[in-house]
Order: C-alpha cells, then structure tokens, then sequence
C-alpha cells in the first residue's frame, strides 16, 4: 500500500503541475480584475461629482462654469461674434440639463452611502425641482413663470442645432427617466393622486407631472421659426424670443425700420446663412422623440425634411459636405469627411433606424419616413465614405482623411477628434473590423498626447493649423465604450482606464475640470463643457458598469450625439409589428448581421493586444519618436513599478510609448508577439517631356467623371498599383491594376478617369514598356448613323378628317364651353415646358397613320442630312471556340460626315430571338448586318441558324445581339455552372461623349438630368456598362451540321428596344476598336482612349 501511494504521488505530480499552470494562467487571463474594475467605477463618479459639485456651487444658475476662476461662464453680450460661446450658452442652466440624464444613470449603480440613501437619484430629483422654479413647470397658468423666466422666453440667440440636443434632448431624457420610460435600478415612477395633485410624488415635494416634457416643448416651439426657408433646411441660429428677424430673407424680417435687418445679405446687420450637414440633418432624434410624447407631429416632419434636404444634396459619388447654405441649399465648402460639420448626420441615419423601428410610419411617403429609409441612407453613406474617404492598409494603418464632395480626390491629410466617435457608430451597425482598426490610430493619438487635438495631420504627425486644445470631448470615450460592449476586451478596459488616469492628472482644478488648451504643454483653459459632465463622463461609468440596465437593456433606444439616452416607449407602440410591404421604399436595404468579436490567441487575452498591425497605428502615430525612459525631461520623474507609464504627479504626457494604452500591463502582450510586415503602396510617376511646338495652354480640360488630356508635352502621371475593386462581397484576388491618382498635381478621386484622344496619342511608340498601347480584346464601341425621325406632313383633308372625328358629337365649336386651366407658373417659366408638351401632342395627333398623309423619303440613304447623328454604342466580343475576329475595316471617325461614309449600309433586323427556326439564304447573302434579340437559347445555337453563304462584300459581315435591361444586371458567376449566354464580366467604361447604349440615360449618350428624380435612385456605383462577354462555346456550325467554313464575326450591345428602334433607322453601322494602355505590363485601369 505505502509503496503503491508513493507510485500515486510521483503519477500526479504532473497533473497538479499542469493544473497549477492553468490556475495561474487563468489568473491572468481573466483581463482586469473586478475590484480594478470596482474602483475604476468609482473614481469615475468621482470625478463627476466633482465637476458637478463644483458647477452647483459655482455657477448655477448660470450655463458652464469657468474651473481656473470659480466663477460661472455666460453668454458674451458685449461680442455677439463670440459664437464659441453665445451659440451654446442660452442663459438657461445648461449644464444642469446636460447633466440630469447621467445622474439617472448613476443612480442604477449608486455608491455606498448612509441609511442607504441614494444621492445620484436625490440630486436628479433635487436638479428638476431647481429647474422648475428658475423657469416654470411649462404650463400656460402662474405655475409657468419662474424665478429667472417663463419657460425659456429669453433674449438669447443660440444654434438651433446646440440648443436641440444638449437643452431639447436633455430634457427630454431626463423626462423618460422621471417617468419610468427609461430604466433607474430600484426607482418606482408610480403615479398616484393626493390632496388633489396627481404625479409622481418625490421626497424632495416635487409632485412630477412632466414638467420637463412642457419645458422642451416650449424650448422646441421656440426654434421652429428657423425651419421657414424654402430649402427646408432650418437657419442656423434663432433668438428664443424673437425668432429669425436676422436674416435677410427670413419671412419673419419685414419690419426693416423698426430694428428688423435689411433685405440686403450683404448689409453687415444681416445674419450669415451657413449651417452644416450636422446641424441641419441631425435633430430627428430629439424631435421625433418630442411629436411622439406630445401628439404634435410639426416638430418630427420639419427636422426629416431637413435631414431630407440635406441627402439629397448629396454629389453624384454619394457624398455630403460640411457647409451648406440654408437659403440656397449650396455647399460652400468643397472639402468632406467624417468629422466636424458632418458626423453626426451619419450617426441620426442609422439611430433614426432603430428608434423608429416598429413604429407607424405614412406608408405613401415610405421613401422619407420608414425605418427602412434611414437605415439606406446609412447604408448608401457608409458605402460612400468607405470607397471615397477610408484610406487602408496602405497607408501605414486604416483612418478617414478630407476628399472632394463631388470627385473624391485628396484634399487634406488631417483627421480630428470629432471624427473619433465613427467607431461607435460602425460597431452599432456590425462593422466591427473596420471599426477596431480606425480606432487604433486614435488609440495611439491618446498615448502620445494623452488627449487627442482638435485636428491632427497623417502626413507630418504634427497638430495641423495649430488647432492644438482639447475641450474633455467625448467621441473617442464612447466609440470605446461600443467596442468594449461589442468584443468584451480587456483592451478597452485599459483604454478607458488611461483616458481616466490622464484626466484626473492634467484637468483637475479645485473647483471642476478644464479642458485643455494645448495638449502638448499641458495650458488648461478657464471652461468646463456642459458635455464634459452629459456625455464624456457617462461614457466612461459605462464602460465600467458591465451591469448597468442600460448595458443589458433589450429595447429599441439610442443615445443622441449628445449622450442622452431616448426611447419611444411601449404605451406609445402598435401592439404588432407594423408592415407596409405594398408600398415599402425600393429597393429595400439589407439588415445588418452583428459580427462576432475576433477570437483571443490562445493563452492570450485581448486580441487587438495581439493584433499583427496595432503597431502599424503606433508608426503612423509616430509613438516611435516619442521620448523614452531614458531620455525623459521632465521636472517630476517618478514612474510606476508595474506599467510603462510616468506617474501620475507629472502633468506632461506619459513618457513611455512602447505600449500603448500605457496602463496595458505587459503580461497581456503575448510574450513572443510580432507586427506583421507594413504594406507599402506601390506608387509610380510616369513623367513625359516637353514637346516642341506644342503650346502648354490648355492641357488639363475637366470633364464630366475625370479630366480630358488635350496634350502629353510635360505631363505627369501619378499612379498606383492596387488590385482591382469588385462591387461585391466575395472573398477573391483580383489582379493588380494601376490607377492614376494625380496627373500634373491635379488629384484625381478614386472613381475618376483620365481621358486622351487617339490623336493625342499617336506620337508616342506603341510599344514603349512604360506606356503600351495595347487593343482591348473584350470592348469595341459598335458606330452607326441615324437619321432624324421621318416627319409626316398630313394634308389638309386628313387635318379636317382628325378634328372632325375628334369633335364627333359636340356640336358647333364657337358653342363650346371655355374651361380655365390652373397652369404652375414656376415650371411656365422654366422655359415652354407646358407649351412643348402641348404642341408635341398636336403633333403626335397630326402625324397619325392617314392615308392622305405623304411620307417623307426613306431606306438607306434617304433621309440623311446635317441633322443625322453618328453613335457609338459600346459592346464587347465574344469568347470561346466560337468565336471569330472582326473584319479587317477602318475605324470610323466620330464626327459625321457624308463624305465619311460607314463600313456597311444594309442591314437586317429579326423580329426575335433566333432559337427555333432558320432564316432564309436570301438574307446573309444580301445583308451586311444581321441584327438578333439577345435570349432564348445559347450565342452558339443562334449563329447556327443562320445559312452557309459564299462570302462577299456585299454579303453578312457582322451579328449583333442586343442585349435587354433585364439582362445587363452585374453578374458574377464565379462557380462557372452557367453555359451559354454566360460569360466573363466585361466593365466598359463611358467615352466622353459615346452614347451608353442603355435604357437608363438614352440611346444618344444624353443622361437623365431631371432635378424631380427621387432621392432614393439618385446614387448609381461607378457609372459604367456592365455585359458579359458572349460565349461562343463551341466551333461555329451551319444549320445543317457542317462546321462554318467562314466563322461569323459577333459582337452584343446593350439598351434593348432603343437600341433595335435606332438600329431600325440606321443608315450606315461601323466598328470601333478600342486601346488601354499597359505599364510594365500592368494595365492603367481608369486611363480611357477616346
């Protein structure tokens, strides 16, 4: 037995080793400790409260509060220019209202306190009764007025846009709080009826009746002045008692002699017009959330037709700038982003989606009111931002830089803190890696500031136009909190932590917390936001209450730009989901899927700690220039036993940027963790030289989609190689291309073209490796000419016959009863719009088959005059077996003339698709052209029918199968099961000034230009032809089985019945070849040969 128990002892020894070393590593990978995470929560209301503590006793009932003075900060009378000020401040308590929401939400977790009091949930109290008595409980009765105004009847003019979320929206949020609507851990919002009140009865004697809900009310009805433009976009700003009587056109200012401002916008009393994308479309939350509580849907229409106004504005590529005029609806500003001016109208589209969700909606006006048209929006956005403004991998690490709105092209390198709160959003909508990569560069902004600057350049890793302050923003706070809710990773936890650390030891004061006025000197500025306590504080409490109702609440509410959480409550939504599938928005936008977080490495416990780039965002940061340990100066050098950081005394930065957040202990980075190799872009510059006699001017000419190159002498062509996009979701490698990004210092955006005639061209050598003029193997532009429609000149018999007959039974005319039409003089005066119709219709009348009418000359030939159009519709070549090289004619020229004749002039067109049945000889041998509906049956079985012929030139040269719209739909057949009429995806690009041969721009190249398109169609992706290449997929056969001595050349067009009407009247058809150009053998993908 003894010796058997010592056999035992020396066999589990290794187990209880093995188990030691899992306890020990389960230990550590369970990320931040709970009592870490405990007092992290703590300090967190700490710091809240002190700010909060400071403003209450400092500066309310004033708005903000100045931390340095201990004195409260006002609107700026005396410099009414000082909108950094006079646009937020309102003089009605403002941080108070910014701050009531984070108190609900501190008082589901409260800290320990005395005879279990609850102080976050007694000061929400206490914060709406000194509301109430500074300005009245909202009603119409003495109750309404209050010790500093009735309501918010003030002489303040302030930003609608500021005014809406941080006052509308925090009133707001704090009324669903009071009233159970949003969730308060173990608060009773019970109403009851006592001593003839009725309310929610609270220990401070506030008997709650919705006074907050009046109070936003009356603040809403004071800014809704400001939505009378005729673009619906509201101004920018309002005087909360006297309206919009500043601006020059404003329906209100028409009393110029008694203090109202001229008509005239460029007097100096006038008020400017600008507001931003931001400003305009971001209220359709709050308003929303008001039209809903209240009854009064005026407030939820005005703030979607501006966001309304503002989409669809939008540039042809999808894009919204920052600046726009409220009056005219222009951009003032060419320049975009992601950032200040633009954020959060992104933000609504998608939050709009979820706390509509389920909601009745006008089913007639689907398109601008459904949930469904929100999430497109969003949808539509992204996609934009994603192709236009997202720079990737190689550009050292992921971020969003400034683009043109209407090109795409370069603008500036800068990105800015407000453009931090993206991640939050891309992390709601499920795209969780986009969002975990661009979060990383604002990671390592933070650690080598220990803020992040207003703006920041990518390209000198410098501040950029010294916009150097930190004012405690909250963006980067709660797209961080997202993340963490999102992954669960110990990362974020560290993330949060730094932020907190870095704050308690560069912004405290004795009486609140500053923002900083430079984030590399440590200067503090004498201001502490209201949303310093409404949002960047409740972020942080967030991140570290895993618990928080509002972290596992199932419901449909959202935050605002400004924090405030808002719900449309259940006593207010249809029992059953409401449908509309008859007249719901096409085309419908696909739901989002929430992604699952990346997997940790095993043994390891953050996976970003252990992602192969997240030192790539530390290069671009430029944390590898930062000081280190042993270079540091600084006046305090005390450092922290267990993390790479300087100690919380010194009130710098951090002086340790190895890691990064620096509160990462190291034991968290896998021990043997590489960063995978940086992508580098392969760039290229292809420079050629100054021509003699060849005159500079006029070179560059900007076109429609790019810029038109009149002249190679001296240009330079910057372009980069990168694999070519598919606009689809398939995992598969493309082939590299090169795109020209600059030509001549001219940036081009991602989607433009760079355009040479042939004539341009035709010095160079053809086979220079550098520029290889190469014959496109899949595109040809298929020419002809049509002649004017043939005009009917009825005669006078036939005229007195079609008027005869159409007066059948009325009588005399002169008895004929005059009726007055109501005709819209804005569209009379747009130039003969209801004269043009009118008379087109007399002459359809007139021009209707009679026996007595003479037709104009026809047939080939006929007919052709100055007037006849020579097209060219792009098509592409077969492949496979079958097919057979073009005849070896000419290229025509484009311009037409009648000396400048086209290859082949008869031709004949079948009635359908050639599948079962044979034509007859006598057509191949006296047709040049044969013309067949694409569909039915295989490319192969259709050139089957037709009959052997002896070849001549008078005999068939060329098929061409049309194409129909149903069938030009992008298709990607990638599992090569479909035989055929399928085939490789040829992309063609447009000519300038080729006819796209497709139903949706018309057969002569003109494109639908109408101003009353609906806003839903309006973005295309890129603006090219899409058609398979026909194959032929085997040898060509006669019809009697013999293989085609003479194989048939084939080419097919698109546009379907335009294209056959057009092909029906021409006189002459011709091909066109077309050329790309190669460098080094790679191909330069948006260089077009004209």
């Amino acid at each position: 037995m003894h010796s058997s128990g010592r056999l035992a002892g020396r066999t589990s020894s290794p187990i209880w080793t093995l188990l030691l070393c899992l306890w020990c590593w389960a230990t550590l990978a369970r990320g931040m400790p709970d009592d870490m995470i405990a007092s992290l929560r703590q300090e967190t209301i700490d710091i809240f409260y002190h700010g909060y503590d400071g403003y209450m006793k400092y500066a309310f009932p004033e708005d903000e509060l100045r931390p340095l003075s201990c004195t409260p900060l006002t609107r700026d009378r005396h410099n009414p220019a000082h909108i950094e000020v006079n646009d937020v401040l309102g003089n009605y308590s403002l941080t108070l209202i910014d701050s009531l929401s984070t108190l609900a939400i501190l008082a589901s977790s409260p800290p320990p306190a005395k005879r279990g009091r609850n102080r976050p949930l007694d000061d929400f109290q206490d914060g709406i009764k000194a509301l109430v008595e500074n300005y009245g409980d909202g009603s119409k009765g003495p109750a309404g007025q209050g010790k500093r105004a009735r309501g918010f009847d003030l002489d303040s003019k302030v930003q609608v846009f500021e005014t809406v979320i941080r006052g509308v929206g925090g009133l707001l949020s704090a009324h669903q709080f009071a009233v159970g609507d949003l969730p308060i851990r173990g608060y009773d919002a019970k109403v009851q009826e006592k001593e003839g009140k009725e309310g929610i009865f609270w220990r401070n004697g506030l008997v709650y009746d919705g006074q907050l809900l009046r109070l936003a009310t009356d603040l809403a009805e004071r800014l809704m002045p400001a939505f009378h433009t005729a673009t619906g976009l509201p101004y920018p700003r309002v005087n909360l008692r006297y309206g919009v009587l500043f601006y020059a056109n404003s329906p209100y200012n028409n009393d110029a002699e008694h203090g109202q401002c001229s008509k005239d916008r460029k007097d100096q009393g006038t008020e400017i017009t600008e507001t931003c994308s931001a400003g305009a479309g971001s209220l359709v939350l709050e308003f929303t959330t008001l039209s809903r509580l209240t009854g009064d849907s005026r407030f939820e229409i005005a703030a979607k037709d501006a966001f309304w106004a503002v989409w669809s504005r939008r540039s042809s590529i999808g894009l919204i700038g920052a600046g726009i005029d409220a009056e005219t609806g222009q951009w003032v500003s060419p320049y975009t982003g992601i950032g200040a001016g633009i954020d959060s109208f992104f933000e609504y589209a998608l939050k709009s989606h979820i706390l509509l969700s389920g909601l009745p909606y006008d089913a007639e006006h689907a398109h601008l009111d459904s949930p469904d048209a929100f999430l497109k929006v969003w949808q539509d956005a992204h996609g934009a931002i994603k192709r236009q403004i997202y720079r990737g991998p190689q550009h050292q690490h992921p971020h969003y830089f400034q683009v043109d709105i209407y090109t795409g092209a370069m603008r500036a390198f800068w990105i800015d803190s407000l453009g931090a709160f993206y991640q939050g959003l891309l992390t709601m909508a499920g795209e969780l890696d986009e969002a975990i990569e661009t979060h990383l560069l604002y990671t390592a902004l933070w650690a080598r500031y220990s803020a992040i600057p207003e703006r920041w350049s990518t390209a000198t890793g410098n501040i950029e136009s010294g916009l150097r302050w930190w004012p405690g923003r909250p963006e980067f706070i709660e797209s961080n909190w997202y993340l963490y809710r999102a992954t669960k990773d110990t990362w974020y936890l560290h993330v949060a932590e730094m932020i907190q650390r870095d704050i308690k030891r560069r912004c405290w004061t004795k009486c609140g917390w500053a923002g900083l006025h430079d984030v590399r000197s440590g200067e503090l500025s004498d201001r502490m936001e209201s949303f310093f306590l409404g949002e960047t504080a409740k972020y942080l409490f967030l991140t570290f209450d895993s618990s928080h109702p509002l972290n596992t609440w199932d419901a449909p509410y959202v935050f605002t730009t400004e924090g405030h959480p808002l719900i449309i409550p259940k006593r207010l939504r249809p029992s059953q989901s409401v449908k509309h599938s008859e007249l719901a928005p096409e085309p419908q936008p696909e739901l989002g899927v929430c992604a699952l977080p990346p997997e940790p490495l095993p043994f390891s416990v953050s996976a970003t700690a252990a992602r192969p780039d997240i030192f790539h965002a530390a290069s671009l940061a430029r944390l590898h220039l930062m000081p280190t340990r042993e270079t540091l100066e600084s006046p305090l050098v005390e450092f922290s036993t267990d993390h790479p950081s300087i100690s919380v005394s010194d009130i710098q930065s951090p002086s340790n940027y190895t890691y990064y957040p620096w509160t990462l202990p190291p034991e968290l980075i896998p021990y043997n963790a590489t960063s995978s190799k940086m992508t580098v872009r392969a760039t290229f510059d292809l420079s050629f030289p100054n021509l003699p006699n060849n005159l500079q001017t006029g070179t560059l000419q900007r076109v429609h989609e790019g810029i038109l190159v009149n002249s190679m002498s001296g240009v330079r062509l910057g372009m980069v190689r990168e694999p070519e996009p598919l606009p689809i979701e398939q995992e598969i490698t493309m082939d590299e291309q090169f795109r020209i990004y600059a030509i001549s210092n001219v940036a081009l955006g991602r989607d433009e073209k760079v355009y040479m005639s042939r004539s341009t061209i035709d010095n160079f050598n053809p086979t220079d490796p550098f520029f290889t003029r190469t014959r496109d193997g899949v595109a040809v532009d298929l020419v002809i000419d049509v002649p004017p429609e043939p005009t009917v000149t009825p005669s006078s018999s036939a005229l007195s016959d079609l008027l005869e007959g159409a007066l059948d039974g009325m009588g005399n005319i002169s008895n004929m009863e005059i009726i007055e039409l109501e005709v819209d003089e804005e569209q009379l005066a747009e130039g003969g719009t209801y004269l043009s119709s009118l008379l087109h219709s007399l002459q359809a009348l007139l021009a209707a088959p009679s026996s007595a009418a003479t037709p104009s000359p026809s047939g080939p030939g006929a007919g052709t005059s100055q007037t006849t159009q020579r097209l060219a519709l792009q098509g592409t070549l077969p492949l496979g077996p079958g097919s057979a090289p073009l005849p070896d004619v000419p290229d025509p020229d484009l311009a037409y003339s009648k000396s400048n004749t086209l290859s082949w002039s008869t031709i004949y067109i079948h009635p359908n698709t050639l599948c079962d049945e044979r034509l007859p000889l006598e057509i191949p041998k006296t047709h040049q052209i044969i013309v067949i509906p694409r569909g039915g049956c295989s490319f192969s079985a259709k050139l089957r029918n037709i009959p052997a012929y002896p070849p001549s030139s008078s005999s068939l040269q060329l098929v061409i199968t049309v194409s129909f719209p149903e069938h030009e739909e992008p298709h990607y057949d990638f599992d090569d099961e479909r035989k055929g009429e399928s085939g490789t995806v040829a992309k063609t690009s447009h000519s300038v000034g080729n006819a796209k041969g497709r139903k949706e721009s018309g057969i002569d190249g003109s494109t639908n230009s109408s101003p009353r398109r609906k806003t839903s169609s309006k973005i295309k992706r890129h603006d090219e032809l899409v058609l398979v290449q026909p194959l032929l997929d085997e040898t060509q056969y006669t019809s009697s089985g013999i293989p085609r001595p003479h194989p048939i050349p084939l080419i097919m067009v698109g546009g379907g019945e335009e294209t056959i009407a057009s092909l029906r009247r021409a006189t002459g058809i011709g091909v066109r070849r077309k050329y790309y150009f190669l460098s080094q053998g790679v191909r330069i993908n948006n260089l077009i040969v004209l």
